[in-house]
This record gives structure tokens, sequence and C-alpha cells, in this order.
């Protein structure tokens, strides 16, 4: 640790650390950007010029369904670049400020090529590329800047930064939807693009004030890489290597999935389903090669001893059982993302005034988290306790996905009525967007702080990273039903149960949810909980 980091550590042992409010206010800036471009996005591409050559409204609207959660999976798939990039070179806060100027120009792009579709997509190419990169560390540099003299007064800061995100995110979701309404989208895609700017600035102007954890910039031969490798290389006598066996066919199955997708790209193959494009193959072939080697080295990692320490291989088990916690989180990411498609789509079709739109029903969300979380900490969790029963981190999260699966009920039976023929107010969907967020709060504001503690110190910003992969392949599940429905096969099995396609979706998420909550609560019972603050100096 340098001595200007060693220096503000101390000063802040036992207290809030000065340089909190420059985080904390890049972090409210950046959220406006973020949420003001990325809740307009679905209704700009259904109205805008760029998708006019799809006659039909209903391809359209699942067309501008795909893009959008493509780019959330962008948007979720980087961190593991920045993450990697502030770990192993660069550092949390150089890896911030240069992949925000990417942002930056990402903004510029939407707001100057809103007719032109190469500007727009290299647009929103730049905002994955700066949003992604920055995603894991602003968190984690939060989590830098306490020790264990200070770490209680960091759960409370972690709440005021989810706090904050919900605050830009309100006032983004109302203001947005009008200014593209009645401005057009130069404005609408340039004012994010301004606040993007702003959060910039904000960020530099502390630069002299942050605890800075240096990157390992020498090679670790504990690493977890080479904890996984000598544990997958390892021959024992007498044994065979299924561990091993999984890798290989992990890794086997993942290139010749992105195979057949290019022979498919090239009028080769007929045998790769059309539907999957790169990004479904890609985060599918991601999928089999983590739970592939991963897996395998679950079943060999005993065969590490002796060549690393007990702790390496430790903190490489500890990682392990975390990244089942987030796959099991990710049907949750499926359903929290469609508010701003599957739900926006619902609500242009619902009764509401003439001057409303209906994205800016998301506003609600932001707005919910800011009463919520306040009440939850000092209302409804020491009430629990109250009662003998701790609200840990993995039981909140086990009921969030539980209460993600209600709000799908909920928006389901709206559906219903309006398929058969029942006009339906926009004011409905108050109280699945009331289940929805209360869910949020139990999982993400959560999930957040309970996935920096766990995660060892070597590797807080990649854990971080696959933290955010979770909305990755939670978006990934919302392509593959889009690419369901286009199949006349499941679309005739989903005509038999009476439902509309749209109908059917809602109800089978809900059950996604659900069964999702079912294995994270039994999973939870029996993972140990681990506390990877950093030392007090």
């Amino acid at each position: 640790m340098s001595s200007t980091t060693s220096t503000v550590a101390t000063a802040n042992r036992g207290r809030m650390p000065r340089q909190i409010p420059y985080i904390i206010g890049n972090e409210g800036c950046e959220r406006f950007s973020f949420y003001g471009m990325r809740n307009i996005l679905v209704q700009f591409l259904i109205t805008g010029l760029l998708l006019q050559h799809i006659t039909a409204g209903s391809e359209r609207e699942l067309a501008a369904k795909d893009l959008m959660h493509e780019f959330m999976i962008g948007v979720y798939f980087f961190p593991l670049l920045g993450g990697y990039l502030a770990d192993r070179f660069f550092g949390k806060y150089n890896t911030i400020f240069w992949f925000s100027l990417i942002y930056c120009a990402g903004h510029a792009c939407l707001a100057i090529f809103e007719e032109s579709r190469t500007g727009f997509f290299t647009g929103l190419g730049l905002i994955a590329l700066g949003a992604g990169g920055i995603k894991p560390l602003v968190a984690s540099f939060v989590g830098d800047q306490f020790d264990k003299s200070n770490e209680k007064l960091a759960k409370v800061v972690f709440d005021a930064f989810y706090w904050i995100i919900n605050f830009g995110s309100l006032f983004a979701s109302l203001l947005m939807p009008l200014f593209l309404k009645n401005y057009g989208a130069s404005v609408a895609f340039g004012i994010p693009g301004l606040l993007m700017f702003v959060a910039t600035f904000v960020l530099w102007l502390g630069r002299k004030k942050y605890v800075m954890v240096p990157p390992a910039r020498t090679r670790d031969p504990h690493s977890f890489a080479n904890v996984i490798r000598t544990a997958l290389n390892t021959p024992r006598e007498g044994e065979g290597a299924p561990g091993r066996a999984l890798a290989v066919a992990g890794v086997a199955v993942a290139v010749g999935m992105l195979l057949g997708w290019a022979l498919s790209a090239l009028g080769l193959a007929t045998w790769w389903p059309k539907d999957f494009g790169f990004v479904i193959t890609f985060c599918l072939a991601l999928v089999v090669l983590v739970a592939g080697v991963g897996g395998g080295a679950w079943l060999q990692l005993d065969r590490a001893r002796g060549v690393h320490p007990d702790a390496a291989i430790a903190g490489v088990r500890s990682v392990l059982r975390l990244l089942v916690i987030f796959a099991l989180v990710t049907p949750f990411h499926s359903l929290f993302d469609q508010k701003a498609s599957t739900w926006v789509i619902q609500g242009n079709a619902m009764a509401k005034p003439e001057w409303f739109v209906a994205s800016q029903m998301q506003a609600l969300n932001p707005a919910l988290v800011m009463i919520l979380i306040p009440f939850n900490n000092l209302v409804l969790y020491p009430a629990l306790r109250r009662f003998g029963l701790e609200p840990t981190a993995l039981r909140r999260m086990t009921a969030g996905i539980a209460f993600s699966g209600l709000a799908w009920i909920v928006v389901g039976l709206i559906q219903l009525q309006m398929d058969g023929g029942t006009p339906m107010s926009i004011v409905w969907q108050v109280l699945p967007y009331a289940l929805l967020t209360f869910g949020e709060v139990l999982v993400s504001a959560t999930g957040l702080e309970f996935a920096y503690s766990q995660a060892p110190l070597s590797m807080k910003g990649v854990v971080m990273s696959f933290w955010n992969l979770t909305t990755t392949i939670g978006n990934l599940w919302v392509l593959l039903s889009n690419a369901a429905v286009r199949n006349d096969t499941v679309t005739g099995q989903i005509a038999q149960t009476g439902f509309s396609e749209t109908a059917f979706l809602m109800f089978f998420f809900a059950g996604f949810a659900l069964v999702a909550a079912l294995a994270f609560g039994w999973y939870a019972r029996r993972y140990p909980v681990v506390d990877n603050y950093r030392p007090a100096d």
C-alpha cells in the first residue's frame, strides 16, 4: 500500500471515509445517464426509423426487445474485461476513469446518429463497453475505502450507494420519455450523455483522496487460475480424472457451439438453430465453459494440495461455491430486466392519459427502492429480529427471487384480462412493479455487498465481474424465450394452452423464478459464509 493510501486509511479508521461523497456523486450521475438512455431504448426502437424496415408491429417489438437485451448482455459481460484490467494492470480508479471516457463517446454517438444504424449501434456498443468496464469496479472501489475498523459503516454505504443509483434512475425514468416524445431522440439521448460527462468529472475531482489498492502486477503462482490448472492437470495414482474429463467436455462443447454458429452463418451447416445468433451462441458457450471447468476443478481441487498453500485452495473453493449462488440468481435478472421491454410493450397497449408514456412507469421502481431500503433497515429487519428470525443476506435473496416470481404472476393475470378484451388501466401495473421492486431490494442491494464480502482479497474485481455476469445470463434466458416464440412448433404448443404467447411467457418466467427461489434457499442453508474485508491497518 502506498504512503498516500496508508495515510488516508489511517485517517478514516473507525469513521466514514471523506472520499465516499465523490464516488456516490459519480454513481448518481452515471446511473442517470445509463437509465436515461436504457429506459427509452425500446420505445425509440419501436417508434423511430432504425427498425422501420420491419413492417409488422409485433415483429418490430420483438426485434426491439432482442436489441435491448443484447445490449444488456454486453453491459454485463464487459465487467469481466474491466475487472481483469483493474486487478492485473491499472487499478480500479484508472480503469474506471478511462472506461468512463469511452462511455461518454458512446452517448455522443446516440445523440448524433439517431437515424444511422451504423452510428447508433456503434454508440450502443461503446456504452456497453464503457458501462460494463466500470460496473464491477465502482462497488468494489467503495469497499476498498473501508477496512475492518469501519466495515459496519460499509454496509450503510452500500445501501446508500444503491439508494443513489435509484435516485438517478428515478429522474431519468420520469423525464427522458417526455424528452423523447416532445423534443426528439437527439435531446433525449444527449442529456444522459451530459450527465455521464459530469459523472467522470466528479470522479476526477476526488482523485487525491481515494484509497488506491494497487493491482497485482506480478504473476501470482497461487492465483485462482493456477490453482484450477493444477487441480485439473495433476494425476493421482489409482484414480481416474473425472474433473479433467468434465472440463475437457465443457471446452469441447463450447467450441462446438461457436463452430456450429460460424458454419451456419456461412451456410455450410443446418444443424445449429437459425435463430441462435452470435450473442446467444456465445453466451451459451460461456455457460457451458464455466460449468465444465468450474465443476471439473471442484471434483479434483484436493489434488492442488502440496503445490499451493491451503489458503489459496480455500480461496478457490470459496469462489466456486459463490459461483453457484450467482448461477441461481440469474433467473431473477431475466424477470427484472424485462420491465424495460416486456412490461413497456404491455403498457403501450393499456389505457393511460395522453401525456403519459408507458416507459415512465419504470420510475416507480427507483422511487419504491428509495422508500424500501430505509423501511427494511429501520422497520422490517428489526421487527423480524424481535421475532427471532435473523434476515441474513442469503435469506433476503431467497425471498427476493420469490417475490419477483409473484410479480410476474400478477402481470400475467393482467395480460390475460387484456387478451380477453377487457380494457386495463396502466395503473394496474403498480402492483407488479411494487412486488418486483421489493424483490430487487432483497436481491440486488443485498447481493452487491454479499458478493464483495465473500470475494477473496486478491479477486475482488473479478468476483464482482462474475456478479454482474449474472445479469448477462439472465438476459440470455430472455433471448432464448424470444427465439422460441419464432419457432412454429413452440408457438403451436403454446396455442394449445389457450394462452397468448405473451401471457404464456409471463407465467413461464414466474415459474422459472419460483423454482430458482426453492433451489437458492436449499443451497443457501449449506453455504459457509465468510468475511473477506481488508484487515485494519
